[in-house]
């Protein structure tokens, strides 16, 4: 851990790797400022250097700045984190590239995560349950069959399968990439994700004055069993 870096240092290099490009994609998106407006990957040369450090990453996640925000998720440790420290960041994301890549992320790699996920899921917040169910998708997506139950996913895909329609705009979609996430990465479930993932069909999910998305996760998952992708575990879910 480079002892040296503070808070006003991190914001200073954030700064100094705006693009307006992205400040301005980032706020079509629901951002609002503070924000610079850092492409991702430019933040990996200081997180290398940074590594892991948990009371960097809460003061700034606590400054409200987007891309802070987001370079405090790469920098946390999850393992450190409590339910309620988890509980604390979500109050604190304001849309939902901050609930499901940012706090969903960091929660999935803690040993916590399903159990706060599953009350998110529960809260009947939009963002909270996004969040839960994106915190499946990267555990789904990056550990073992193994550590799941599949009784409690198949119980989740019903779930989905029940109230997709009815849920709100961003849980919505959540929801469609769980469908997506359990048919091509948790093999026990992959026929009965597909054949749920058909039945919902074609979700069509609202953002404001944006466009709406129109999503379908059997579609999506044919594409990737087309490309041999079937099985699918990332190594890493943070960058």
């Amino acid at each position: 851990m480079c002892k040296a870096v503070d808070v006003e240092t991190v914001m200073q290099e954030l700064e100094a790797l705006n693009k307006e490009r992205m400040k301005k994609m980032y706020i079509s998106n629901g951002a609002v400022e503070p924000l610079f407006g850092v492409a991702t990957g430019a933040m990996k040369p200081m997180a290398k250097k940074i590594k892991v450090d948990q009371p960097l990453a809460e003061k700034l996640y606590d400054t409200g700045n987007y891309d802070a925000m987001y370079f405090a998720g790469i920098i946390a440790d999850p393992k450190a984190m409590t339910e309620s420290d988890f509980d604390r960041w979500m109050d604190a994301a304001y849309f939902y590239m901050l609930s499901d890549y940012v706090v969903a992320v960091t929660l999935s790699e803690s040993s916590i995560a399903q159990d706060v996920a599953d009350k998110w899921i529960a809260s009947g917040d939009e963002l909270r349950m996004s969040g839960g169910w994106s915190c499946y998708c990267w555990l789904l997506g990056n550990r073992p069959d193994n550590e799941f139950s599949k009784s409690k996913i198949s119980n989740m895909l019903d779930i989905v399968k029940d109230t997709i329609y009815d849920a709100p705009e961003r849980t919505k979609a959540a929801m469609n990439n769980f469908l997506y996430t359990v048919g091509i990465s948790y093999l026990p479930l992959h026929d009965k994700a597909v054949g749920t993932a058909k039945e919902v069909g074609t979700v069509e999910v609202k953002r404001g004055k944006k466009k709406s998305s129109i999503l379908n996760a059997y579609e999506s998952i044919q594409k990737e069993v087309d490309r041999g992708k079937l099985g699918f575990k990332r190594k890493y879910v943070r960058c």
